[in-house]
């Protein structure tokens, strides 16, 4: 039986090294960027870059790249051809040895031309590949350019309470649900159990995020929580200039890289689910929601305050998931962001929706909306649920294709893809726990939430 071993990744070059490594494994999809475009797009591309915060892809280089690539493409085809002509001529010319020998001769050195060409269009277009991948989505028109604090609030629900509360470490060592200090025995810091009503509370927000989702149309679907890493790079997951990995590999004492990792949200194995399928333009949109842990190994990163369960190396969280047509993927935005608001709206918390600005959006996503509860007790807004629209960043990696209903054409399509977080347990745990507190020390459950916790309480009581 193998034993795994968890290994971190700390640099964006080991990553991206890595990223190649796995290009040779057994298993690949190949992306298919569409070169040309990218490069009548540089000066947008390179803004775009900038307004993201990305490191810059040297867009000249790129460009004369492609049109190294058009031309060894060109010069190929015209070796082709001259090579059949070649072969058709030597087929006529067998009565005279002296012409078929001449013609045999150049039938060699075309074919010696052939192969030379074709491993410099492989090198080539191996060098756009590798630069390719490394450019972010396009960005919607109305985003916000810059940095968290340009983040648009669209809408506020509730009232943020100024009253100085007790912190949701507090409350859920008063209530005995929530042992730190063990955890950080078993498996480090940054871990936890969840005990008692603890542990039936995150199972109450899995059922209650599941059985909302479900009555929207979204299929169920219980997720693999080990991924290929050529995966979740295809869905984006690459670290940020002068951030590290958050990804968890997974090696052997092989000495063959599995090419696996933990997955950092149920997104990943969701678009996997998908990958490499070909569908039919009218069984979109498809929407599903998965079940699943997610593996961050920054749980301190950009300088967060890691107490408690706000900054985790493992944690619970059902996921949104769609995959629709170009024309279908902004309504379904819209119509995760809504399905969203209800429930935490349902939960009663107060929450703010916001526009995240360019430099909060990940490689792969074109537009994204951040969902931040109240939180009394840190008395801060914190990050509780995000949507976002990856467009074709995800599909053309993953390569998820669809069939138009009518075309007159044989040529297929690519998806756009959609995710969305329906419940991140540990940062609503903390938002229930700091907003309904009550003086007696006690914390008024949720109604949505009190049918899946044994006996139904109205109240968790505290440990006396």
């Amino acid at each position: 039986m193998l034993r795994h071993f968890i290994t971190k990744h700390h640099h964006t070059k080991k990553c991206y090294s890595t990223a190649k490594q796995h290009i040779k494994t057994e298993f690949h999809i190949q992306p298919k960027l569409d070169f040309t475009r990218l490069a009548e797009n540089a000066s947008t591309i390179e803004k775009n870059m900038l307004n993201r915060n990305y490191d810059k892809i040297d867009m000249k280089q790129f460009i004369q790249l492609n049109q190294q690539r058009l031309d060894l493409y060109k010069n190929l085809v015209s070796l082709k051809t001259k090579r059949n002509d070649l072969s058709l001529a030597t087929r006529a010319a067998v009565t005279v040895k002296e012409q078929r020998a001449e013609l045999i001769q150049q039938g060699k050195q075309v074919k010696q031309d052939i192969k030379s060409c074709e491993e410099q269009l492989n090198q080539t277009e191996t060098q756009l590949l590798e630069q390719g991948l490394m450019i972010p989505n396009n960005t919607h028109k109305n985003s916000p350019i810059g940095s968290e604090e340009n983040a648009r609030i669209i809408k506020v629900v509730g009232i943020p309470t100024t009253e100085k509360k007790k912190d949701h470490v507090t409350i859920a060592t008063e209530l005995n649900i929530l042992d730190l200090e063990q955890a950080a025995i078993t498996s480090g810091s940054s871990f936890y159990y969840l005990q008692g009503m603890g542990a039936f509370l995150e199972l109450a927000l899995i059922q209650y995020a599941m059985h909302k989702a479900a009555s929207r149309g979204f299929m169920g679907v219980l997720t693999p929580d080990i991924v290929r890493t050529q995966l979740a790079y295809g869905c984006g997951f690459q670290p940020r200039r002068g951030e590290s990995s958050q990804i968890y590999d997974i090696a052997t004492k092989s000495s063959t890289d599995t090419g696996l990792c933990l997955a950092g949200t149920a997104e990943i194995p969701l678009a996997g689910k998908f990958a490499t399928k070909l569908l039919n333009e009218q069984d979109l949109p498809q929407k599903v929601a998965g079940f699943g842990h997610a593996f961050r190994t920054e749980a301190g990163g950009r300088g967060v305050e890691t107490k408690g369960l706000y900054r985790v190396h493992q944690f619970s969280k059902v996921e949104l998931f769609a995959v629709t047509t170009p024309d279908q993927s902004e309504d379904m935005m819209e119509e995760i962001k809504a399905l969203q608001e209800d429930m935490f709206t349902e939960l009663g918390l107060c929450f703010r929706i916001l526009d995240m600005p360019t430099e909060e959006l990940g490689a792969s996503a074109y537009r994204k909306y951040d969902m931040e509860a109240w939180m009394p007790g840190r008395e801060k807004w914190g990050e509780i649920s995000s949507t976002s629209n990856c467009t074709d960043y995800q599909s053309r990696r993953l390569s998820i294709r669809y069939r138009p209903k009518y075309q007159t054409d044989k040529n297929t399509r690519f998806c756009h893809t959609l995710n969305g977080t329906a419940i991140a347990v540990p940062r609503v745990i903390i938002a229930i726990l700091e907003t309904f507190q009550q003086d007696n020390g006690s914390v008024r459950v949720p109604e949505v939430l009190r049918k899946w916790l044994p006996g139904e309480p109205e109240f968790l009581q505290p440990q006396t």
